[in-house]
This record gives structure tokens, C-alpha cells and sequence, in this order.
């Protein structure tokens, strides 16, 4: 049986709060060398002020903070070893390319000539060959970001810190960069390895893009810690689905466990997910791609009615939204866009896949 691992990082029970308002509450995760993992969650969730508990910039009012075993309480900010990646790149705009990567290794003392090597290590780790004697004011908001990427990369710091760096760049921009950035990390550490990383950002694709695993933070709180793949095929609670942009969230009764039946405001649902407890009182989520319209109505469990409320093509995909009873509960489905076309107030049978009802769980 394999052993697990030690942590390189730890967090345990970590509180912090400010005048007016709980920042984190009780929050606890661990990091394992070379892992990348993303803090993901709306603003004012608590990732940015934990982010700054790692880095010493902030002390927490309750728990722990180890790197490898050691508390960081009583280690200053400077003597961490850590780097930081900041949305608004922090450049020196009087600098050109060189002596802003050069910065870091200067403040560690690098000698003159392992600087240099150094220099070309990380501007082409970063796609920045041949940049070094430009101006920073002359560069493309993507081109300084990396730059303020191989500055932190530079001293090839334990850990790297990142908050929302690129949340200054445009979509297009961004799109591209992102799985650039996983690369330029993978490839960043010691020998060219992997670097250790925890990275903050509210865009969901961009953490999957990036991330070995997710932490989802609601309101100082960890709602999920998951790898990409698994948080979107199984979130864990309402609000990391909505968080998702999965909507069907309904309230339910178990109807029959085997096989398992549950009764929602939609209609009778069947799901292939592990049966629950005890308890008849569940939240169910049925997954935006688990809808199959169907011309045959019936009555089958799964088959539920309604009428068409909107239709937003996508180019790959069609978003349906349909009301469901007296009441149009707006359920949304996403299909395939070489499907139908459906109009505004037609009446369609959704069938859904079992597979696609999922459990959440509750309080």
C-alpha cells in the first residue's frame, strides 16, 4: 500500500478577521511538492487574504501555518523564500526587461555571472528570448506580465504565490496565457521541474486550466478541494455548482432507493449515485449536458415537459431554458448545436440521463 506523502505546505484551522467582517473561518488544506493549486471563488471569498497569510503579510488570528513542519508565525516576510505574482504586474517602469528580472536576484545575492545565466534560464522559460534590453513601457500588458512572471521565477523561490495575474488582461489574451502559465510553472522549479504554486483567481477556466487541484472558498469557508475533472463532474454543494454556472439545483424527497428514485419540483428523477443516508431530504443537481429532448412524452420517470422560455446559440452548443409545471421552473440544458432549433414558447420532453443527477450535499 502506498504511504501518503508529507505535505510541503499545511494550513490547520486558520481564522482571520478584519473590522466589519470574517475573512477565513476555520480553513484547513494542504499543498504537496510541486503541486499547483488554485484558490477559486467570487470576490471577498477569503482567497486573496489567505494568500497573504502564506506570504507573511498578514498573521492569522487563530491556527497554523507549517512549511515543511515548520510554523511560519515567526518567520518574517523575507526570510519565507517565497516569490509573489501581482495582478498589476508591480514592474519598475524605469527598468528594462533585464534589470527587473535581475531585481530579485540581486536582493538574494546572486553573484554577477550566475545572474546572467540565470537571466536567459528564465526569459526563455517565459517566451521572452531576446527582450532583455527592452522597456517595460514598450511591452504589451501579456509580454509584462511574464516578465513580472520571470522576476518572481527568478530566485527560484520554495514557493510561488500568484493573485489573479492575469485579471488585467483582456479575454483573448488571457485564453492564451493561461495554459502557458501551467507550462512556464511546470517546467519552473529546481532542474526544470515542477514549481510549488498556489494560485488566486475568480475565473473557473482559468483555474481548470491551470490547476493540479481546486479549492473552493465560499464566504471564508472551503466548500470543495477536488482536481478540475473531478470538482466539474461531481460538485459537492449548491454553491460550487452555481459557482460552476450549473443551475438545476432543486430540492428533493427520496422516492425509492433501489433503483434510485427521487421526487423534485421538475418531476420524478433517477440517479446512478451511491444511495444516501438515512436521510429522505436531499438537493439535487442535474447536469446541464444530461438533457436529451425526446418526441415521445410518456410518463417514465426521467421524462420531464415543459415549454421552451429561451434559446442562446453558442456556436458548439445551443443553451435551452424550459419552464417546468404551473410554475415555469426554469430548467437549462445545453445541446448540441447541430440539434434542432427550438422557439420560444414550443413544447418539448426533456429526458435525462441518470448519470447527470447528482447528489449534492446538504447543512
Amino acid at each position: 500500500m502506498e504511504q501518503p506523502t508529507t505535505p510541503i505546505l499545511a494550513i490547520q484551522a486558520v481564522e482571520k478577521a478584519f473590522p466589519g467582517r470574517v475573512a477565513l473561518r476555520g480553513v484547513s488544506l494542504s499543498v504537496q511538492r510541486g503541486e499547483i493549486v488554485v484558490l477559486l471563488g467570487p470576490s471577498g471569498c477569503g482567497k486573496t487574504t489567505l494568500l497573504r497569510l502564506i506570504a507573511g503579510l498578514e498573521r492569522p488570528d487563530a491556527g497554523h501555518i507549517q512549511w515543511q513542519g515548520t510554523d511560519l508565525n515567526a518567520i518574517p516576510v523575507h526570510k519565507r523564500g517565497f516569490g509573489m505574482v501581482f495582478q498589476d504586474y508591480a514592474l519598475f517602469p524605469h527598468k528594462n526587461v533585464a534589470d527587473n528580472v535581475r531585481f530579485g536576484l540581486r536582493m538574494h545575492n546572486w553573484p554577477a555571472a550566475k545572474q546572467e545565466s540565470r537571466l536567459q534560464e528564465v526569459l526563455d522559460l517565459v517566451g521572452l528570448t531576446g527582450f532583455a534590453g527592452r522597456a517595460v513601457y514598450d511591452l504589451s500588458g501579456g509580454e509584462q506580465q511574464r516578465v513580472a512572471l520571470a522576476r518572481a521565477l527568478a530566485p527560484a523561490p520554495q514557493l510561488l504565490l500568484l493573485d489573479e495575474p492575469l485579471g488585467a488582461l483582456d479575454r483573448a489574451m488571457r485564453e492564451r496565457l493561461m495554459v502557458e502559465v501551467r507550462d512556464i510553472l511546470k517546467h519552473a522549479g529546481r532542474n526544470l521541474d515542477s514549481i510549488t504554486a498556489i494560485y488566486v483567481t475568480h475565473d473557473q477556466e482559468e483555474a481548470f486550466a491551470i490547476a493540479d487541484r481546486v479549492v473552493v472558498l465560499n464566504e471564508g469557508l472551503v466548500e470543495q478541494i477536488d482536481t478540475p475533472q473531478a470538482l466539474y463532474q461531481r460538485p459537492a454543494t449548491a454553491f460550487v455548482a452555481h459557482f460552476l454556472g450549473m443551475g438545476n439545483v432543486l430540492p428533493g424527497r427520496i422516492a425509492r432507493r433501489d433503483p434510485l428514485q427521487i421526487q423534485t419540483p421538475a418531476g420524478l428523477l433517477l440517479s446512478r449515485d451511491p444511495l444516501p443516508d438515512e436521510r429522505n431530504e436531499v438537493a439535487v443537481l442535474i447536469r446541464p449536458e444530461s438533457g436529451r429532448p425526446v418526441r415521445d412524452a410518456g410518463t417514465a420517470p426521467g421524462r420531464i415537459p415543459g415549454r421552451v422560455l429561451s434559446v442562446s446559440f453558442r456556436g458548439r452548443f445551443q443553451q435551452v431554458t424550459y419552464g417546468v409545471g404551473e410554475d415555469n421552473l426554469p430548467l437549462t440544458f445545453d445541446l448540441p448545436g447541430r440539434e434542432q432549433y427550438f422557439s420560444v414558447g414550443e413544447e418539448i420532453t426533456m429526458e435525462i440521463d441518470p448519470a447527470g443527477v447528482c447528489l449534492l450535499k446538504t447543512p
